[in-house]
Formats: C-alpha cells, structure tokens, sequence
C-alpha cells in the first residue's frame, strides 16, 4: 500500500474542487493537512470558492465544509490552502512524525517474546522527546531562520523557540549573506549595571536590593563606537593631521601594518546576546541592514516541529530502545551496551546521511584544486 495519499493538486496547489449539483451540500477534504477552523471563518488555515470567488457561506466540521447558501448545479466549489500552509506541506515527506516514530517503536520493540515485554506509551515519547532534543543540537540540520531589519536600537529580540545560534549573518545589496561574528572579549552586557552614588556607594531599593541602570555604559559606548577604530579600517583621507593614507607615499607606508587580528580586523561587523533584556545587539555599522538570524531549536516548541527527517528514524529507534533498557531494572549489562553500540552506530551513519554529499558537487569544488581527479 503506498504512503502517498494526496493527489497531485492537493499536495502542489493546494487546492480540491468539486462539481456542485445544486442546493445545500458538504464537501470533505481528503488531504493529508487537517483544516484548521476558529469561531470565525476568516480565521484558518483555508479558503472555499465558488467558481473562484472566496466565499464565507459555510459551516466546518473536521474536514467537512458544509455550504450553508447552496451553489448552482455545476458550480465549481474549490477548498484551498492558503499560501504559508502550502509552503509547509511542500516536502513534507522526508520527514516522519513523532507520533509515527513512536507508535512504530510499541509495534517492533514492545510485547510479549521481545527484550521489552511491556512498557507505558508515556515513557516512550518521553525517551523520544529527549531524542529529538538531543539530535536538533548536532545531527539535524538547522531549519530555523528570520530575516529583520535592524533597527536604529541595534537589537533584535531573541527568538521564542531559540535554544542557540549557528550563524547571524547581514546581505547586501546582491544577496549575499556575510557572517557577523561574535564579539567575544571585545564587548560585554552585564547582567547587573548598579546605580551608585557620588562615593561610589551601592544605591538600594524600598526592598533592600541594589537598584539597576536601565541602560549599561558600555552598551551605550558601543553603540557609538565608530567600527574603523576597531578594525585598522582607515579611509584616503587625512587622519588628525598625520598623512598616514597621504597619497604622495601611501604605498612605501603600504604592508607596515602588521600584528593585526584577524577576528576583529573585518568589516563585517560583530553582535553580542543580551541575556539581560534578552536580545541580540549589534555593532553601530550594521544599523538599518537587513539581518539573517539562523538558530538551533529542539525540536518540541510547536506541533509542526515534531517532525523527524526519515534519515535518521533508525537512530531514533535505538536511542528509545537504549534509552529503556538502560532505565529498566534486571536488564543484563551486555544487552545495555550492544544497544548503546547500535545507538552510537546509527547515529554515526544518520549524520553522514545528513550531510548530504554529493559526488558531482564534490568534484566541482575539486577542479580548482591542484590536484587532477579523475572521474
């Protein structure tokens, strides 16, 4: 029996439509999306139309929509995914929901004659959370992003689901993502900007505890800080008087300027995180730019993240069985460890799986290298 059950309009258009043949009728959508409806109709994940005007006539129940103003007799009515829900069912078959992965894992590992004669459901999606958990921070592949523009506060507020960056980069006019890197040592947001006196002394509040600046100094500074006098960047332009990029000799003075790090000798500007305000800030030479903020999540947040590519559902088998054997009592050692060793073997192969290498791709990049490859 095949897996596929959308036809080919409903999973690239989005839509199915229907013949009317007169006067009150329901029409059921089949599509493996359930449409989602609220007290108001306009408030979903769907639109109906009568021969291609969007109409509000109607009554949903489950996947049933029920007109409640009867088209005519050869009427098309159509019921179609608004645009985002088609994006999202769009390639949704590598992936395997975590219902599926453990309603799979009861039926082949669970029962009487098999290492694990019983155990409760609660306890699997447990072990398979914590899976999914474990393999969004360095086996998935990152499919969370945002795009902002930067406003002239230079912070951008963390994101709901974010568990930890992999990359914040900014684009320029063509396009291209250029990496912004961490400020590391260079910068800071502390967590406790005290107020205090003209001694020096703590000021504290009615409630005995000290009381905070609304804004750091140092942020304040940063924000203003003119980004050339971190990274060696000077212009052709005479610099306080000293000539040193005066066109009559710039290129003897040219290759003097040695000892610079590489980390903050580039142009691409840095951010820090906030963990105060919880907000990520950034350099002053990137205000206005449009930011791209790519970041791990685990995988639990919202119900359209439950979704495990079929890659590595293997490896999620084995970490559930690991993970049950290892926490139930008068299971011999030897069967723990063959099955932290089939764990950390799927593991390994679900990651090569991931990185999806491709011969011709490898061999392009190859070309410009030294060495001849034969292929």
């Amino acid at each position: 029996m095949g897996l596929i059950n959308e036809t080919n309009e409903q999973y690239y258009a989005g839509e199915q439509t229907f013949i009317a043949a007169g006067g009150i009728e329901s029409f059921t959508w089949t599509g493996d999306t359930n449409l989602i409806t609220t007290t108001a109709t306009t408030n979903t994940n769907f639109e109906v139309t009568i021969d291609g005007v969007e109409i509000l006539t109607y009554t949903t129940v489950g996947n049933t929509i029920t007109l409640t103003v009867g088209a005519g007799a050869g009427q098309v009515v159509a019921i179609k995914l608004l645009q985002p829900t088609v994006w999202e069912n769009l390639g949704s078959y590598e992936y395997i929901t975590l219902n599926d992965v453990v309603d799979n894992f009861m039926v082949a590992y669970v029962g009487s004659d098999k290492l694990i004669p019983r155990i409760k459901r609660t306890d699997v999606i447990f072990h398979a959370k914590r899976g999914l958990q474990e393999f969004s921070y360095d086996t998935l592949k990152s499919l969370k992003s945002q795009e902002v523009d930067l406003p002239p506060s230079l912070q951008i507020p963390i994101p709901q689901d974010y568990v930890n960056y992999t990359r914040l980069s900014w684009v320029d006019a063509n396009g291209v993502q250029r990496t912004i890197y961490p400020a590391d040592t260079l910068t800071m947001n502390p967590q406790q900007p005290i107020i205090q006196d003209d001694n020096g002394e703590y000021i504290q509040d009615n409630l005995g505890a000290n009381t905070l600046s609304a804004q750091t100094k140092i942020a304040e500074r940063w924000r203003q800080a003119n980004d050339e006098d971190i990274s060696g960047q000077f212009s052709e332009e005479v610099i306080n008087g000293s000539n040193i990029w005066n066109w009559s000799w710039w290129k003897t003075a040219y290759g003097q300027r040695y000892g610079l790090d590489p980390q903050w000798s580039q142009t691409n500007g840095w951010f820090t995180i906030n963990n105060r305000e919880g907000k990520f800030s950034f350099s002053s030479n990137l205000a206005g730019m449009n930011i791209i903020i790519e970041y791990l999540s685990d995988g639990l947040a919202y119900d359209a993240d439950s979704k495990i590519p079929k890659m590595i559902e293997e490896a999620m088998y084995m970490h559930i069985a690991h993970a049950v054997l290892s926490t139930k009592s008068n299971v011999p050692e030897y069967v723990v460890h063959r099955f932290k060793k089939d764990r950390r073997a799927a593991l390994r192969n679900a990651k090569i799986r991931l990185q999806n290498l491709k011969l011709d791709e490898l061999v392009q990049v190859m070309r410009n290298k030294s060495k001849w490859i034969k292929h």
